[in-house]
């Protein structure tokens, strides 16, 4: 079975920069209307790393995309839920102290 997700461009300080250097070059006739649409939707900046806001966004512009998508998606049946997309936090474990955890590197392949 297909599904769709969607999650709002998020731009955090590490390519921020980059990306605006790039839309600029590539799309410099779109790219103050595409940096404007992102910051309506983060409270006016880039970037809103606030739990609950950063993959969705807040306001207006936010609230249309999702309502596009969602009539998108509807439209092409890639947003029933089944039993595989059921998340299992049963498995989760809370990380100890930083000195007790291993990084990926120091684990036997």
């Amino acid at each position: 079975m297909s599904r769709a997700e969607s999650l709002l461009l998020r731009l955090p300080m590490e390519v921020e920069g980059l990306f605006v250097d790039w839309l600029r070059v590539h799309f410099p006739a779109r790219a103050e209307k595409v940096l404007s649409l992102i910051r309506q939707c983060r409270g006016g900046r880039l970037d809103d790393p606030r739990f609950g806001a950063r993959f969705t966004g807040l306001g207006p512009v936010s609230g249309l995309l999702r309502q596009r998508f969602e009539l998108a998606a509807g439209r092409l049946d890639l947003m029933s839920r089944d039993a595989s997309w059921a998340l299992d936090s049963g498995r989760f474990r809370a990380p100890g102290p930083a000195s007790a955890q291993r990084s990926l590197f120091d684990q036997d392949v």
